[in-house]
């Protein structure tokens, strides 16, 4: 299968997508058609792993992945997936947790994948070298260092908003050291956001062959709409009905993989975005007016970003702003109802969750008692409630206990140089 650019029809293979991160004409890439599915054909799948591999196999039809692709998906999700049916709530609702991973978040999905499939192709072109830009605004940059530390042929560069992550996030996004670097740009999300554009439009000028291992990357979204399928299908082999999820979302990339999933045929219905104050997706939804501005730091910090990249999948998809704006359900939560959701899940489910979980607990709670009860909604958990102590501890009066993998990365030394937001800045780094 080909991919191409969300602004042309220049068609490149998986690798090419993989390596590059971003078209050269700006674009972010896409599949020159969504695969469809037979439902039976994955009804009597019970292996998440080797479920993963026979829907994602079309993707990496014809390309020198192909015959390694199951191992690649092995190695990539060799930690648990779990779903929890929430009793003390009304409707059927569960609640998907995708933080088991290394770094307890659900990048740990995508990252890794991205890192094994980039292991492979470099295996067959071993001169080539790659410097790996990531923009985070938390979990994506602790989950990029974590799955490329120490992979011969990438070097990989963190950029992260100075003072916009929780202390253990920071952590995780500046103990690694060897092929990893970290820089605290001084300024916010969209800021790193932008540079690592810049970077990829000027990387004539750097000298350094450049990859992307954001959600703007294609590798990172493929993986990802695994276990939205997976999770459909086991609901739909229970009860004959199709799952609707609650995505917590910034970027917009796990969105994203959530519809490639629908697009597939999996038994996905309705898709309902929670977002925090930062309100340019919710707004958009509500007028069908696409106006980014900057974004305003939260509890649930990341999910702060003001210009979500993945939006330019979801326009070159739909061709049209009014349908798409139609189509796209969303809730606005602020602090106060992260907050209240935290405090409350605690209190009335015993349930310890993260700021960015507890938007989706609110979106759910803001819908109406016949919503509740037409569907089976599906909340979905993206990180350990330990990876943002310093607001939860305080709201429950409890202290966390922090997942083994994510003790041992909190145990190391850490380092990271500051930088200022501008391009000038990183070009000197990079250079």
């Amino acid at each position: 299968m080909d991919f191409i650019s969300t602004r042309s029809l220049n068609a490149v293979s998986i690798e090419e997508a993989l390596l590059s991160g971003t078209a050269k004409d700006g674009g972010l890439y896409l599949p020159t058609e969504i695969p469809k599915i037979d439902l039976n054909d994955f009804l009597e799948s019970d292996d998440y792993v080797s479920f993963s591999n026979a829907m994602l196999s079309p993707y990496f039809s014809d390309s020198s992945l192909e015959e390694c692709l199951q191992d690649i998906v092995t190695k990539s999700f060799n930690f648990p997936i779990q779903m929890t049916a929430l009793d003390n709530h009304s409707g059927n609702v569960s609640m998907l947790e995708l933080y088991h991973g290394p770094t307890a978040a659900f990048k740990d999905f995508g990252a890794r994948f991205l890192a094994a499939c980039s292991a492979e192709i470099h295996a067959t072109e071993p001169d080539q070298e790659k410097t790996i830009l990531v923009a985070t605004s938390g979990d994506t940059g602790g989950a990029v260092a974590s799955a490329f530390y120490k992979l011969e042929g990438f070097n990989v560069v963190v950029l992260f908003p100075d003072q916009r992550v929780s202390p253990r996030q920071e952590q995780q996004l500046t103990c690694w050291g060897n092929n990893v670097t970290s820089l605290a740009v001084k300024g916010e999300f969209d800021d790193c956001q932008r540079l690592v554009k810049e970077a990829f439009s000027n990387q004539s000028s750097i000298g350094i062959d450049l990859a992307s291992a954001n959600s703007i990357n294609i590798g990172r979204l493929l993986p990802q709409a695994t276990y939205y399928a997976w999770s459909s299908m086991i609901h739909y082999r229970e009860s004959g009905q199709s799952s609707s999820f609650i995505i917590p979302t910034g970027n917009m990339g796990n969105s994203f993989a959530c519809f490639i999933a629908k697009s597939m045929g999996f038994p996905i219905e309705r898709v309902l975005f929670a977002t925090n104050s930062n309100r340019t997706i919710y707004n958009f939804s509500k007028t069908g007016e696409w106006l980014p501005s900057p974004s305003v730091p939260t509890y649930a910090s990341a999910m702060d970003v003001g210009n979500p990249s993945n939006m330019e999948r979801f326009f070159a998809l739909y061709q049209n702003d009014s349908k798409l704006s139609d189509e796209m359900d969303c809730v606005s939560v602020n602090d106060e109802e992260i907050s209240h959701q935290i405090k409350k899940q605690h209190k009335e489910s015993n349930l310890l969750i993260c700021p960015h979980t507890a938007t989706a607990f609110e979106a759910y709670d803001s819908l109406e008692g016949s919503e509740n009860k037409k569907h089976q909604w599906v909340i979905v958990s993206t990180a350990h409630p330990a990876k943002f102590e310093n607001i939860v501890e305080p709201i429950v009066k409890k202290t966390i206990d922090i997942p083994k993998n994510l003790i041992s990365i909190l145990e190391k030394e850490s380092s990271y140089k500051k930088i200022e937001p501008n391009f000038s800045s990183l070009k000197q780094f990079l250079t």
